[in-house]
Parts: structure tokens; C-alpha cells; sequence
């Protein structure tokens, strides 16, 4: 791996194709980042697809706010989206690309609340989403994802808020406008996204148990037919805002996690050997260690 690094020419792998993953990735593309692989399951499950780049696992490319990602093979493939300025996704479960890709930078965003195998030697700079992180011990940082005051703080010692179990407040509702499988079995849904329903409307069934809405609201995500789910998986969302646009563009949490990660990113690059501003005219080169040691993300000595 070449021991320097910029922003435009960062590596970045994010483990996790989903809603808050995808907007991650969104907010670095329009920051400059160009070089973005996602990791992915072969049978993804989000519930908001929309604006998941995953979607790409089943359809072979999508679009998050006039961005692409298109679904690559190998190696080969991934370098030349990258070149097109398209994000690459890639059906990779047990992360073996990180081995060839060799990242500068590794975000896990699967949010599965607890570490699923993330480690500090997965990239020279590591970042957690939400819960089950510690940095300095799975990850150099960790970012935290509980709406509220902290929302989007990156830490660099300790961890996130443990899961609360409630979703997020959205029109004065929580638990009511979530859609959880009634039992495990197949999904088959009955709406589309961006749909108006009201309370008593079936928007899919799951192993043929109908599930309804619980409030009068819009389709905001519902995951999508012929997937398999345990009883209690999240498989959709009615927002009661009513407003069909907003199932099109990212949250405003995950707008605040990416702004989040890219301070990280650019707290890390900055600190990797850059002793001023580069006069006018001049390249700026940021060198950098490949194991700096975490304290110095945030002015450490």
C-alpha cells in the first residue's frame, strides 16, 4: 500500500449497504471521495431501499441522490468504477476484499448493535457505527448514533450509548409507525415505497401473516419481496409526515453520521504529518504513517 495519502485519494471500504451506511457514503462522494467500496450480504434486507445502496446487490446498480453505485465482481471491476466515479458494491460477507483492496480508511455501518468481526488492523484507520464499538480496542473511533444531544460525536476513547430499543421520534410517533414481521417466513409486499396508507392498510405479509399500518402516514420503506426474516425483523416504516419526497433522500441522521465520519477522516489526514497550509500554486502531499497511533486523530501527542 502507497504510504501517502489526500482526500481524493482515500480508499474507503464501508462495511454495510444500508440506509445509514448508504448515506454515509453519500455525504463522502459529495465531500470528494471518490474510491468508496460497500461490503454486502448476498441477500440484503433494508427496509429503506430507496436510498440503500445494497439495492444494487439484487438490481445490479442504484441511485442515492443522483449518485451511483454499481454491483462489481472482483478486484478489476471495483477499480474500474472508481475510475468512472461510480461506488462499487460488492457481495462480500466474510470481507476478503480488505485484503486486496488494502483501504486507507474502513467504516463498519452494518449497525448490527454489537461487533461483528471489525478489528484496528482492518484499515490504518477504523471507524464503528453506533454500539459495540470501543475505541482504541475494535476500532480507532467510534461514532454515536442515538438521536439526541451526542448524535453524530466521534469518539476516540470509550463508546456509543448502548441500543435504547425505541426508534427515532418522527411526528410524535416511535414503536407505531415501524412494521416488525409478525412471525419468520417470506416476505411479499402489498404497497410500494412512497405510497399513502392509512392505519388498518396491509402494506406486505410474512410467511402470509398480514402486517398493517398503525397510523395514517406515507410508505417511507418496506423491504422488498421474497426475503427471508425472523418474527420481530424490522420490514417497514410509515412516516406520518406524509411527505412522499423524503423517502427519496437521506435522513437527517444519516446526513449527521456522514458529516460525522468525514470529520474523523479528515481529523486523521490532517494529522498524519501536515505542519501547515500549502502555499499557493504547490501540490499539497499528506504522508502518513500506516499504524498512527489513535490518540493523534484529535491532536494527541
Amino acid at each position: 500500500m502507497s504510504n501517502k495519502m489526500n482526500l481524493n485519494g482515500c480508499r474507503l471500504i464501508i462495511k454495510g449497504g444500508g440506509e445509514m451506511a448508504s448515506g454515509i457514503a453519500v455525504r463522502l462522494y459529495k465531500a470528494g471521495l471518490r474510491a468508496i467500496l460497500i461490503l454486502e450480504v448476498p441477500a440484503p434486507s433494508a427496509v429503506r431501499r430507496t436510498v440503500s445502496f445494497c439495492e444494487a446487490v439484487y438490481d445490479g446498480e442504484q441511485q442515492v441522490e443522483g449518485i451511483r453505485a454499481r454491483r462489481a465482481q472482483n478486484r478489476e471491476e471495483i477499480a474500474a468504477l472508481w475510475r468512472q466515479g461510480i461506488i462499487a458494491v460488492a457481495v462480500d460477507p466474510d470481507w476478503e476484499l480488505l485484503g486486496q483492496i488494502q483501504p486507507h480508511v474502513c467504516v463498519d455501518a452494518i449497525l448490527a448493535k454489537c461487533n461483528m468481526g471489525t478489528t484496528l488492523t482492518d484499515a490504518p484507520f477504523t471507524l464503528g457505527i453506533g454500539p459495540g464499538f470501543t475505541a482504541g480496542v475494535d476500532t480507532h473511533a467510534v461514532i454515536e448514533t442515538n438521536r439526541g444531544h451526542n448524535l453524530g460525536r466521534v469518539y476516540t476513547e470509550g463508546a456509543a450509548q448502548a441500543n435504547s430499543g425505541i426508534p427515532g421520534n418522527i411526528g410524535g410517533y416511535t414503536v407505531e409507525r415501524v412494521l416488525r414481521a409478525p412471525e419468520e417466513g417470506i416476505t411479499q409486499t402489498h404497497r410500494q415505497i412512497g405510497e399513502l396508507v392509512r392505519a388498518g392498510d396491509v402494506a406486505l405479509s410474512v410467511g402470509g401473516a398480514p402486517v398493517a399500518a398503525l397510523l395514517d402516514g406515507v410508505v417511507r420503506g418496506l423491504i422488498r419481496s421474497g426475503v427471508s426474516v425472523i418474527k420481530g425483523t424490522k420490514v417497514g416504516d410509515i412516516d406520518p409526515r406524509g411527505n412522499a419526497e423524503y423517502c427519496y433522500t437521506v435522513s437527517e441522521k444519516a446526513r449527521a453520521l456522514g458529516g460525522a465520519v468525514l470529520e474523523a477522516i479528515c481529523a486523521y489526514i490532517t494529522n498524519q504529518g501536515y505542519n501547515g497550509p500549502c502555499p499557493i500554486g504547490e501540490t499539497l502531499d499528506i504522508s502518513h504513517s500506516l499504524r498512527h497511533k489513535a490518540f493523534l486523530i484529535f491532536g494527541g501527542s
